[in-house]
């Protein structure tokens, strides 16, 4: 019953400030258990003039998944993943998870300015009008992407082949003894947080660009590639 949800949860249902009305935010949510801790963070970040996709692994169990649908059926402005991926830690799903809620956040009528990525276990500790001034702040058209060039000790995770398995409840990251190319374009590989904030501009630039798109290849078969290829693409020049 979508008026007990909002009214028993305490959903806000009008911008609190004009400068927030004003400044739209798109949220990417990857979750696969623990129903009531998403609630409670959809309920802590959800302004009406956001814009939020929720990315539910394959592997969940159908109640999960029909539960989820509900609370989402509820709001205009959140919605599922239009293509949903079979998670698996530390593997290239979990990139592609987050890809496929950037090409439905890009064809969205929502204009949204920047998009910020959690999982199902995240809490915000800041309001949504604290999040948009620090954007504002320092970070005006600019990426939240931290990273360092790839230490030595991360090396493994991009010279030699990794593959995701599932089977049966179980799935990890294996290595291979294949040995891996160089990166495109003679690309340095950084490394840094799986987690950013990103403007809509670079969202487009990473899903049309010819040395994203060939990144993200190549990437593929790597350890945990969430936590390189968004710096290392912030890192290119222009």
């Amino acid at each position: 019953n979508c008026s007990v949800v909002l009214k028993t949860l305490h959903f806000i249902t009008r911008p609190l400030s004009g400068e927030e009305g004003n400044f739209s935010l798109a949220y990417i949510i990857t979750i696969h258990k623990e129903l009531e801790m998403f609630v409670k963070l959809l309920r802590a970040i959800y302004m009406p003039q956001n814009i939020y996709c929720i990315h539910i692994d394959e592997k969940s169990p159908k109640d999960y998944r029909a539960a989820v649908q509900n609370i989402v059926n509820c709001f205009e402005n959140i919605f599922i993943s239009s293509k949903r991926e079979n998670v698996v830690y530390a593997g290239f799903s979990r990139l592609q998870a987050d890809i496929n809620c950037m090409r439905d956040l890009i064809h969205s009528k929502t204009q949204w300015n920047y998009v910020i990525n959690l999982c199902g276990q995240d809490y915000p500790i800041k309001t949504n009008k604290d999040i948009i001034q620090y954007i504002k702040s320092k970070w005006n058209g600019k990426n939240m992407t931290p990273g360092v060039v790839q230490p030595l000790h991360m090396k493994h995770r991009t010279q030699v082949s990794y593959r995701e398995y599932v089977h049966s409840g179980m799935s990890y990251v294996y290595p291979t003894k294949n040995v891996k190319a160089k990166p495109p374009y003679n690309l340095t590989i950084y490394f840094g947080s799986a987690y950013y904030i990103l403007t809509k501009e670079f969202v487009e630039f990473t899903l049309t660009d010819a040395r994203a798109k060939d990144l993200l290849e190549w990437s593929r078969d790597t350890y945990s590639p969430d936590e390189h290829y968004w710096v290392t693409l912030n890192r290119l020049n222009g």
